[in-house]
């Protein structure tokens, strides 16, 4: 299902239930229902303050999971250019032995970014096949015994490639998953739940001008709720944003 459909709906269906209940407050209350401008006064103030610290709480979750997101984005690209830089600096390598380090990056390249990567999105996990491509970029670095100077200079340099591969990866395993735990999302829609029904703490009335401050403002933490749930899990919401370093610096990837 996409994003935009996900968020209209979310949207959607949160303005009418709160548009509802109000209707349907309003008319069974009648006459009889408290007169909006009898409304306590600590009552406006606790909805001002409720409002206050949820929008600060709701805030840092944003920030929280825009970190997370460019985290892993940082991290996918440091893995592609690392690799990337490993198949051109090949090329000081004999020919034969050049194209045996090439031939086994692109592979391991391909296999990530139509394999493994979507694997990576539905589980969370890396893929034992991965480890074994990746051992084998390593195996074809290593079959190559330097026989020059600029030779050992260019193990060295492939080496170090390698290993800030092996880390990006490595990283990539152990960051996969949600960025906020279960505890943070029930504070925030619960949160939620009390901020727009604080709204009929204040004799919310069916008049229009009320019904629409109501249902943007009920909209809107629909918005930023979806917000973090999008950015919450980059690897199975945005896998694109992540492997376009990879389909970008090895078109082959793709098959295309």
């Amino acid at each position: 299902m996409s994003s935009w459909l996900v968020l209209g709906l979310a949207m959607s269906a949160a303005v009418a239930v709160v548009v509802f209940t109000a209707l349907v407050r309003d008319r069974r209350g009648g006459d009889d229902e408290a007169d909006a401008d009898e409304t306590p006064d600590v009552i406006e103030y606790m909805t001002m303050m409720i409002g206050v610290v949820y929008a600060i709480v709701l805030g840092l979750a944003i920030a929280g999971v825009w970190e997370g997101k460019a985290a892993a984005e940082d991290n996918a690209r440091a893995e592609a250019f690392a690799l990337h830089e490993l198949h051109e600096r090949a090329a000081e390598y004999p020919e034969a032995a050049a194209d045996r380090i090439r031939a086994a990056v692109d592979t391991y390249a391909a296999y990530a970014v139509t394999e493994e990567w979507p694997t990576y999105a539905d589980t969370g996990e890396l893929t034992d096949r991965g480890d074994r491509l990746l051992a084998d970029v390593r195996q074809a670095i290593l079959d190559h015994q330097p026989r020059t100077d600029m030779e050992s200079r260019a193990s060295y340099a492939l080496t170090d490639q390698l290993t800030a591969a092996a880390e990006a990866r490595n990283v990539r395993s152990l960051e996969s998953g949600s960025t906020l735990g279960p505890l943070v999302w029930f504070g925030l829609l619960a949160g939620g739940l009390v901020s727009v029904g604080m709204l009929f703490a204040l004799q919310l009335r069916r008049s229009p001008r009320e019904l629409i401050l109501a249902g943007v403002f009920t909209a809107l933490i629909a918005f930023l709720l979806f917000l973090v749930w999008e950015f919450d899990a980059p690897a199975a919401r945005d896998m694109d944003s992540l492997t376009e370093a990879f389909t970008t610096l090895f078109p082959g990837a793709t098959g295309g």
